[in-house]
């Protein structure tokens, strides 16, 4: 917190509000006070000036890998959330797949201890189900929702117990926690590096089926109705698993979903086309062009709660591998925001206050956090963006310490301009550097 800050002129979207329009957003003692047009000047309060700017709650990246601790070679505590800064967002949730495993709640207080000292975004921890990630024993939820999890979930791995899922949502239940699920039969995705299809076949390598997927979406949909419990699909990559997300919500099921913009994106003819370059390996694979086709579709019908980045970085020796040796992911805090801005608000799919919803407002609700609104009273969390700022994705400019991106080189039009969290101007926010050292901030 940092005294207070009016931030006037900008064009404020806000769904919770049902507000696209000109208003200020006045910040005082950390949180929101005000939101309207032709906000008085308050006294002592430092102005930012808007103008020509979008103003929208801050946005939550709820699907990021931090590394830290065990793997910092490849990302840190502070470098992702930097880079989560750059690319326009406030807060972050770090999955559990640190080395250890954040399966004690040790791990949890260590991280936003990590994260209260770098001071880039709020970082919200997500703890394991199982105990080492093994899908054997259940971690202490009640313990680890004590000192700050926001959800459980064994991702990188799927909970591949029928029974031990079943036992995660009931126990999760009395935390009214989320059990977010990687959905994946591991009899069926076997050794596969890409989509089984007709590409999978010219390149001679061995596919995962979409049904790898599936089949372990439709398993926990029982198990949910069965039990009551919160279930939330982390980046969902196929049709049929959203069919069965629809069916569940229409049955009344307490169900969420996510996907990533490189499953909107792209599919499995883009791993073809690269000549198995490892940037366009992740887990789940790229689909076909039906498979994104349905998710574009979801996005736009309702269907689809939040977009995350699934945000994976590796070293660039581990990259470099070849296509089938490398690990699964990519990196995307730094460019989630301008890919949608372009790609799905520009082109016409969604409008601007479905996308605030899909990136802030959506995941805060999922993940039972304060955030996603400029209503008076909520946190004091903001980002500007610049819809008409023309950006080229450039892995050597990345606040973070990995590079793996299929998207470099892509021409984008609209980019973060700055971001405030708790009243305080996060001044290394806006994107490209420009010179040796150089970074360019609307807020300095």
């Amino acid at each position: 917190m940092s005294g207070s800050l009016l931030i006037r002129g900008g064009r404020v979207v806000d769904p919770t509000q049902e507000l696209d329009g000109p208003a200020d957003v006045l910040i005082e003692g950390g949180r929101v006070t005000a939101c309207g047009p032709g906000l008085p000047a308050a006294e002592s309060a430092r102005e930012v000036d808007a103008a020509g700017l979008v103003v929208v709650p801050g946005l939550i990246d709820m699907h990021v890998h931090l590394r830290e601790p065990g793997q910092e070679y490849k990302e840190t505590i502070d470098t992702g959330t930097r880079a989560a800064a750059a690319g326009g967002f406030t807060a972050v949730a770090c999955m559990p797949n640190t080395d250890p495993v954040n399966d004690d709640p040790s791990l949890t207080e260590f991280m936003l201890k990590q994260a209260e000292r770098a001071g880039w975004a709020r970082v919200y921890p997500i703890a394991a189900v199982s105990r080492r990630l093994e899908g054997r024993e259940l971690t202490e939820f009640g313990a680890q929702r004590r000192s700050g999890a926001v959800a459980v979930s064994d991702d990188g791995r799927p909970v591949w117990s029928a029974a031990l899922m079943r036992q995660a949502l009931r126990y999760a239940r009395h935390f009214d926690l989320p059990v977010i699920q990687h959905a994946e039969e591991l009899a069926l995705s076997g050794d596969g590096v890409m989509h089984e299809g007709r590409f999978s076949t010219r390149l001679g390598v061995e596919g995962i089926p979409g049904a790898a997927d599936d089949v372990m979406v439709s398993r926990d949909l029982l198990l949910v109705a069965d039990t009551g419990g919160r279930y939330h699909l982390a980046h969902m990559s196929t049709a049929r698993s959203l069919d069965l997300i629809r069916a569940a919500r229409a049955d009344g099921q307490r169900v969420t979903c996510e996907v990533s913009a490189h499953h909107l994106l792209l599919t499995d003819e883009d791993v073809f086309d690269s000549g198995l370059d490892p940037n366009f390996k992740m887990h789940p694979p790229l689909r076909s062009a039906a498979d994104r086709d349905a998710l574009v579709l979801g996005l736009a019908d309702g269907s689809i709660d939040a977009i995350a980045s699934d945000h994976a970085p590796h070293h660039p020796d581990e990259k470099e591998l070849d296509f089938v040796a490398s690990p699964n992911g990519i990196v995307g805090l730094e460019t989630t925001l301008s890919l949608c801005l372009d790609r799905l608000v520009a082109k016409g799919v969604i409008d601007l206050a479905r996308l605030v919803d899909l990136l802030s407002t959506a995941p805060a609700r999922i993940l039972g956090v304060a955030g996603g609104s400029l209503a008076p009273g909520s946190p004091g969390d903001v980002t500007l963006i610049d819809l008409e700022r023309q950006v080229e994705v450039d892995p050597a400019a990345f606040r973070s310490r990995s590079r793996n991106t299929p998207f470099a080189g892509w021409k984008l039009r609209g980019a973060p301009a700055g971001t405030v969290v708790g009243g305080r101007r996060i001044e290394s926010a806006g994107v490209p550097r420009t010179g040796a050292g150089e970074i360019p901030a609307l807020l300095v």
